[in-house]
């Protein structure tokens, strides 16, 4: 019990600062979204503060990687959480709508750049035999963040006003800081890379995405692993953005109705959360990513196809609750199958790639529902995540790929 206990020392703090932050991500955005709904009385400028939310991960996508893999992460982690901090105090002070929306922008680009640091720092530290099981309670802290984010800033919201909100977040980014900054410094003694350090930008950029590109050419099954599960994102996001429209137009679902059916998603991701910490360590990382997208998928098609409240709300409840094993498996195969020294580069330009085709396919959806119907669109989204999914669970159940799920760190370049 002592081992393990010390064993779980640091990763229980890790998690603690990783709660801190997700929740206070969530109370912050929500705020935002009422500040600049009451500045503006405007659902189209708060529907702005979306995109400029994804044009900024785009953007920054673009060239963060090449900073962090030359950067100590742990450091790194402590000034991005402070930078967000003190830009974040200085949100109520503007009242300008393009001002909001450019520290919006900034705001976003240190967020951005946070995950892949943050994954860097998380497989540095942890063990191979004990990431499956932090990932798992990740996630369920990233579901508790889901429904306890919102539901502190509707209390706030309730005792004060959203600029309290905003400020809620500003300390919770600050003690995430604090918590960081008694972690261990694991690449106190690395030595970065530095042979790209007298060119110019341009230069380490493109050095650094040749770099990714050889590598992806090298790991061709790591590539279409990460290609695949990154397609299911991509959809489930693009029909995430029609959800609204399909519950009320489609279903002609009430708002309480539709309320229930968010609150269901919810209590899913959490139930799944939970379900998936409990027996994690039964099931192998293989089939938590393929059967895990996989039932999200059917839930997904079940949500779509659905005509009646019952079985909508059963296809959302099933797609949140696989949602999590899906998470965790990916989670666990990338920190298994990148190496540490490349992986900010790596995950940041995947990322942008990501990023990219949300914003398209996400417009394009939008688009085709206006020519086409809503139902069309999201149940050939479905299917065609169906399909995804199906692929991604041959692949990944195949025994001849068994070394990629066995938690050796991989040596690859």
């Amino acid at each position: 019990m002592k081992k393990s206990l010390e064993a779980w020392r640091y990763p229980a703090i890790l998690l603690c600062s990783i709660g801190i932050s997700s929740i206070g991500e969530w109370i912050y955005f929500i705020a935002l979204n009422l500040i600049v709904l009451k500045l503006t009385e405007s659902a189209l400028a708060v529907s702005g503060l979306y995109i400029v939310r994804a044009c900024s991960s785009l953007l920054t996508n673009f060239w963060s990687g090449s900073l962090i893999d030359r950067f100590n992460k742990k450091n790194l982690m402590i000034i991005l959480n402070l930078f967000q901090s003190i830009l974040i105090v200085l949100l109520p002070f503007f009242s300008s709508l393009v001002s909001i929306y450019i520290l919006v922008f900034i705001i976003t680009v240190a967020s951005t750049m946070y995950h892949p640091t943050s994954m860097t720092y998380i497989t540095k530290l942890i063990p191979n035999a004990q990431r499956k099981r932090f990932n798992s309670l990740r996630s369920l802290l990233d579901s508790g963040a889901f429904l306890t984010g919102p539901a502190i800033a509707g209390l706030l919201f309730t005792l004060g006003t959203p600029n309290m909100a905003i400020y809620l977040n500003a300390i919770a980014l600050c003690l995430s800081a604090c918590i960081t900054f008694k972690m261990p410094n694991v690449e106190a003694n690395e030595k970065f890379d530095n042979v790209t350090e007298k060119a110019s930008l341009y230069r380490v950029l493109l050095y650094d995405w040749q770099m990714v590109i050889r590598f992806s050419l090298k790991n061709r099954y790591v590539m279409m692993i990460y290609l695949l599960f990154s397609t299911t994102v991509v959809l489930m996001t693009a029909t995430d953005s029609l959800e609204a429209a399909f519950a009320t137009q489609v279903l002609a679902l009430s708002e309480g109705q539709y309320g229930i059916l968010v609150s269901l998603a919810g209590a899913g991701v959490l139930i799944g959360s939970i379900t998936n910490s409990a027996f994690v360590e039964k099931i192998p990382t293989a089939w938590l990513i393929g059967m895990g997208s996989l039932l999200t998928a059917v839930g997904y098609l079940v949500f779509t196809s659905s005509f009646t409240f019952l079985i909508a709300a059963l296809g959302c409840f099933l797609l949140s609750f696989a949602t999590a094993f899906a998470n965790t498996g990916f989670y666990t195969f990338y920190q298994n199958n990148i190496p540490t020294k490349s992986m900010g580069r790596i995950g940041s330009i995947y990322g942008f790639f990501e990023a990219l085709f949300i914003i398209i396919f996400t417009a394009v959806f939008g688009l085709v529902a206006e020519w086409m119907t809503i139902r069309a669109v999201v149940v050939s989204a479905s299917f065609f995540m169906l399909l995804t999914a199906i692929i991604l669970l041959l692949l990944t159940t195949r025994p001849s790929k068994r070394r990629y799920y066995q938690g050796i760190e991989s040596s690859r370049k």
